[in-house]
């Protein structure tokens, strides 16, 4: 329900009810950038509807499921043995409208989705995404999970596995569809995954069985997930560790033998479960190449990341629109808080991090679909710019959301609004799917391993080719995207000495990416809000400047750009 006139007139100002894709008239611009017009059009109806959700029923109830986690019953009440996972129904009516009426799992594995016919291209899924997790975090997670499980099991599962299992990942009947989840994480191996210790034999009738505990499973009562396990007499370190799909339920109903040992306690995405699970010569199926179990689940842990980097932007995309919202609402001494010198500095603090890392999700998305596409170049460009949104956008998403909740003030503070929960689920993203060393330090193995770097250099340096910008500040945007490459370069040549700057590296890369992009996206958009944005990043968070004098735009990145320049765009 939108807000009512008696609402405006409130001195505390409450966004609930807004639409949250409606509102947001940057995202347009963008949407009519990057997806064909017939699409766009296809599928502004559900974006509109989406918003709608997202800013009133589905923000009502994420909120319930927030204060109402999942608990675990280990037996029923006639004492039989018989673990489940009860969920508040608020949360599952979320789950029904992800993964059923928007299809947010499956989109990608399907020929037909939301109506439009022929396989959606993955920015379609992220733009959901994108509104659905500024109202819902925990969720997204098992989402992401079972869409990029599918993916690995396409990628790497025997034909009689796609065939058996695949059809329940790409349906949208919610009492069909399948859930997935990965159990990696162990008490000794966390990143160290050449630590892994639990144990895959095989019985007298060939079935694989795994043994041991997984020590961090999220989604721990899906119907499948994908666990890494050492066979039994393999290789020591890395390559002794395979992949294994691991169903929930035996082919006679049975559950099968593994138990939810407990559930955590986690700051946040307290709506969604997340356990310790221990394998009691659990029935399981090898997925691909025995001894290279990492490299296979690299594919789902990276497709993870993206969808990490998707969330802290979505995340910080709504702690951003809240606060503008207030400054724009409320009055103290006399004045809006947003006609403020101060505050205006704020809001602009918030804006930057937030529509970096908005591009970047563009960006990578369709460096995403021309690598699924057969593009060769295109995979080297995605496989850097994975890691790097997953990298910043998740470091900035935790301070934005906890700057965005000061702007509420006291009212920020409270339970009541989305502020809190905001800052909670924020600290998530630096930490799953690999910490933020270990994603800097993936970066450098891109450059290292996947020659990334001239991928990069070449596409953003197309991206400045292709944008009529002013020549000093396009001089200024080039010199410095080399000057990062050059220390990425460095860090990848220097051996374990490169690894010290891996992450300002990893920075560097990110922030002049992002500003080209943003730039690129001004220029195309005729959005001069966007190319200020891309000149305050470079301004701010690359070039080097005095901290004790005041810094301004140089007029010279200001000037119009050439006419030949403009007409040949």
């Amino acid at each position: 329900m939108a807000p009512t006139a008696a609402d405006a007139a409130h001195p505390v100002p409450d966004r609930h009810g807004q639409n949250l894709f409606t509102t947001d008239s940057e995202l347009h611009k963008l949407l009519a950038l990057y997806l064909p017009h017939d699409l766009l059009r296809h599928m502004q109806p559900h974006f509109e509807r989406l918003g709608a959700l997202a800013g009133g029923p589905l923000d009502e109830l994420a909120h319930t499921a927030d204060i109402h986690p999942p608990t675990l019953a280990l037996r029923t009440r006639t004492g039989i043995d018989q673990q489940r996972i009860n969920k508040h129904p608020a949360y599952v009516e979320m789950e029904r409208i992800a993964l059923s009426e928007f299809g947010l799992a499956a989109m990608s594995h399907r020929d037909e989705t939301l109506g439009w016919k022929g396989r959606m291209p993955p920015l379609v899924k992220y733009v959901l995404t994108y509104l659905f997790v500024q109202a819902e975090f925990g969720l997204c997670c098992p989402v992401s999970m079972t869409d990029s499980l599918a993916r690995t099991l396409k990628k790497f599962g025997s034909p009689e596995l796609v065939e058996r299992y695949l059809p329940r990942f790409q349906s949208l009947d919610f009492d069909e569809l399948a859930q997935g989840a990965m159990f990696m994480t162990e008490q000794a191996a966390g990143s160290d995954i050449a630590a892994t210790q639990t144990r895959a034999t095989q019985d007298d009738q060939g079935q694989w069985r795994l043994t041991g505990d997984k020590w961090f499973c999220s989604n721990p009562d899906a119907d499948f997930a994908m666990v890494l396990a050492r066979v039994e007499g393999s290789a020591a370190g890395m390559k002794g560790v395979s992949l294994f799909l691991l169903p929930r339920e035996l082919e006679d109903g049975a559950h099968n033998h593994y138990r939810i040992i407990r559930l955590k306690d986690k700051l946040g995405t307290r709506s969604m479960a997340s356990g310790e699970i221990r394998l009691e010569g659990a029935i399981a199926y090898l997925v691909g190449e025995q001894g290279r179990g990492f490299v296979q689940m690299a594919d789902m842990v990276n497709n993870s990341r993206l969808s990490n980097g998707v969330r802290a932007a979505g995340l910080m995309r709504r702690a951003c629109a809240e606060a503008e919202y207030i400054a724009s609402e409320r009055r103290a001494f006399g004045k809006r808080l947003a006609d403020m010198p101060l505050m205006q500095k704020q809001l602009q603090k918030l804006r930057l991090p937030a529509e970096q890392a908005r591009t970047m999700v563009f960006q990578t998305a369709q460096a995403l679909m021309r690598s699924d596409g057969g593009e060769a170049a295109a995979y080297p460009l995605l496989r850097i710019l994975t890691p790097l949104i997953k990298f910043r956008a998740c470091r900035d998403a935790r301070k934005v959301t906890g700057d965005a909740m000061e702007v509420r003030g006291g009212c920020g503070y409270i339970e009541e609004w989305a502020d809190p929960r905001l800052v909670r689920d924020a600290h998530l993203g630096s930490i799953w799917e690999g910490t933020s060393n270990i994603v800097a330090l993936d970066v450098i193995r891109a450059v290292t391993r996947e020659n990334s770097l001239p991928a990069l250099q070449a596409h953003f340096g197309a991206l400045l080719d292709d944008a009529p910008l002013a020549p000093a500040f396009s001089k200024a945007l080039r010199g410095a995207l080399d000057r990062a490459c050059a220390l990425a370069a460095s860090a990848s040549a220097a051996a374990k000495d490169g690894d010290v700057i891996a992450r300002q590296a990893a920075s560097a890369l990110y922030h002049c990416a992002s500003a080209i992009a943003m730039a690129w996206e001004g220029a195309r958009a005729d959005s001069a809000q966007r190319i200020e944005w891309a000149q305050l990043v470079l301004l701010h968070r690359v070039l080097p400047r005095d901290p004790l004098a005041p810094t301004g735009i140089p007029a010279d990145w200001t000037a119009p750009a050439p006419i030949a320049a403009t007409v040949a765009a």
